[in-house]
């Protein structure tokens, strides 16, 4: 069996360097509103964790030794969510998305038998992703990875219906990851910011997905949701109800939770027992192994995770790597088409 992990990523220094010399006042206002969301405290501790694993976000090579080391023979790239660039005006957007996926492309080739990448987009630019959809199929790539919203988009806007459409035609794999929580100071201690915004943003995009009917109008749309979905696997209940009792609420066609077996969840919540809970909910042929490598807030051995959890056999087998290779197959037959 091959062990893949859908969820790690890559730090390009060099493009960060060239975003800054393009737009020093938008970084700026960025970098603010980072400590704003953050706390000082956090954003110290962060950067002294990535200073110290540099090679890890940069280096192919120790990225194999690492793979290796923990018993993973593929994975999929995806950028540094702080890569994203939200906050960028278009020309500057479209530029570093396309540089993104040209950097990507570069890192995955030098191992293409174990290394799958993703891509990314301009997503606070709707009328501009597709451009960059069709850039990352040109450079051979899977998918792409976008933010849980941008600026004022969310991803029920009706603007992003192209880029769903382009995204299903191409059957290419959606990795919703956030980048940031408009929860803002709430958040901006003890570290919140992450473990309770993400997964905040995880619900938020999700939900906007379901209730809006994305999903209903691209039912063969791949999208897979890091960090577990977060809370909405747990809590979509809730959900269920309000589609039965509030008008409003049954924008999409089913039940909130009949969407949670349509969509795909990494296994990043650190927990045997969420992630029981996640497959009792969507199902195991819809659970990846991930470990958000290799952050902190990663599993530093998910394999063992996985065996920990003590699954069917069946289960175990589909999450280690049955379901990436199904999900990635027909990304790959969609980027060779």
């Amino acid at each position: 069996m091959t062990v893949t992990d859908v969820h790690a990523h890559l730090l390009m220094p060099g493009l960060h360097r060239e975003v800054e010399q393009r737009a020093p006042g938008l970084v700026q206002e960025a970098a603010t509103l980072e400590r704003l969301r953050n706390g000082a405290d956090s954003l110290k501790i962060s950067g002294e964790m990535i200073g110290s694993r540099i090679a890890k976000l940069t280096d192919p090579l120790v990225r194999l030794e690492s793979m290796d080391a923990q018993g993973v023979d593929k994975q999929w790239v995806s950028a540094s969510p702080n890569h994203f660039y939200p906050w960028a005006q278009e020309d500057l957007a479209v530029w570093a998305s396309k540089e993104t996926n040209r950097l990507i492309a570069e890192h995955v080739a030098n191992a293409p038998d174990r290394l799958i990448g993703l891509g990314v987009v301009p997503l606070q630019h709707p009328h501009r992703v597709v451009e960059c959809i069709d850039n990352a199929v040109d450079h051979k790539l899977v998918g792409v990875e976008i933010s849980s919203f941008a600026g004022d988009v969310e991803l029920s806007d009706p603007r992003l219906e192209p880029a769903w459409a382009r995204l299903e035609e191409q059957g290419l794999v959606v990795f919703l990851h956030p980048f940031g929580c408009s929860l803002d100071e709430r958040l901006d201690r003890y570290y919140l910011s992450n473990t309770v915004g993400q997964p905040t943003e995880n619900a938020v995009a999700l939900s906007h997905l379901i209730f809006s009917g994305v999903l209903d109008r691209y039912p063969n749309l791949k999208v897979l949701a890091a960090h577990g979905g977060g809370y909405l696997p747990t809590a979509v209940g809730r959900s269920d109800r309000a589609w039965k009792v509030r008008p409003e609420a049954r924008g999409c066609e089913h039940p909130p939770s009949e969407y949670l077996k349509k969509l795909w969840f990494d296994t990043v919540v650190h927990d045997e027992a969420a992630l029981r809970q996640l497959v009792n909910v969507a199902g195991s042929d819809r659970v990846m192994l991930g470990s958000d490598y290799p952050f902190d807030m990663g599993l530093d051995d998910p394999v063992n995770f996985i065996l920990g959890t003590k699954l069917p056999e069946v289960a175990t087998v589909d999450i280690l790597g049955r379901n990436a290779e199904k999900l990635v197959d027909g990304a790959s037959q969609g980027v060779r088409g």
